[in-house]
């Protein structure tokens, strides 16, 4: 179900479902999706958990902070926010790609907050020259053919090649998801991108829980990254999901939401 709250002057939107009693899931989606991209974990929700999956700033419902400086730190500041307003005083938060690094952002800003992290398809560092280089190269695509010239480009790369091969409803599904996107979001969301802080520093210091999820097929943040970051997170535990890329809780939605429930539940 859809929901929406006020932040300040702001509008955050956000899906929910499970248990309104239940422990709490924050499910923070990838770029350049929404939260409806979480739609399959949402429907499978384990008893006793609530699962709370919001649009980031300047995603689907959500109102960015139009005027504002443009920070990674921005998304993680609104899942705090988001979280008081609901009156949660703490949460597990997990999230893909781009929600990964915001999952990490909230884990360094208010450690006291998180009951556990999931972490999927994501990673520690920040970009290299190379990668905000082709960051400037995406602002350039949106700013000349907008969300769906961002969409053919990214497609192949957030597909993995089974996906790609074999499963055509699921790649104009995604194709939605972006195109339903604003390009003063997505624009907003590259330069968060580009600029963000290697977060490595701030593993070691991470004291609960963790589940590192991977697709094999998955080319932006590899099966190497996801080692790497379960390997610098005390006690983490990491599963491949074979026959997946980038979005692998939309490419094996079966698989990733198994792996998710046996984590929250044992």
């Amino acid at each position: 179900m859809r929901h929406a709250i006020a932040l300040g002057v702001r509008r955050l939107e956000y899906l929910e479902a499970g248990d309104p009693a239940g422990r709490v899931l924050v499910l923070l989606h990838a770029f350049p999706l929404s939260a409806r991209m979480w739609k399959p974990q949402l429907a499978t929700v384990p008893d006793g958990w609530r699962f709370i999956a919001p649009d980031l700033a300047g995603f689907g419902g959500t109102d960015d902070r139009d005027g504002d400086s443009t920070t990674l730190d921005d998304y993680a500041d609104d899942v705090v926010t988001m979280l008081d307003a609901l009156e949660v005083r703490d949460a597990g938060v997990g999230g893909l790609s781009l929600g990964g690094y915001v999952t990490l952002a909230v884990a360094r800003r208010a450690p006291d907050r998180i009951t556990c992290l999931i972490l999927a398809d994501t990673k520690a560092p920040g970009d290299n020259t190379d990668q905000r280089a082709a960051r400037d190269r995406l602002v350039t695509t949106l700013d000349a053919g907008g969300p769906e010239a961002v969409a053919t480009e990214m497609l192949p790369r957030l597909l993995g090649q089974t996906t790609m091969r074999g499963r055509s409803e699921l790649v104009e599904h995604v194709r939605s998801l972006i195109t339903s996107n604003r390009a003063p979001g997505l624009r907003r969301a590259i330069l968060r991108l580009r600029d963000r802080p290697d977060a490595g520093p701030y593993l070691a210091d991470v004291a609960v829980r963790t589940l590192v999820l991977v697709g094999d097929e998955d080319t932006p943040t590899p099966v190497a990254d996801a080692r790497a970051l379960a390997g610098a997170i005390t006690g983490a535990r990491l599963e491949i999901i074979d026959g997946a890329g980038h979005l692998s809780n939309l490419e094996r939605p079966e698989a990733f939401t198994t792996a998710l429930t046996r984590f929250l539940t044992t």
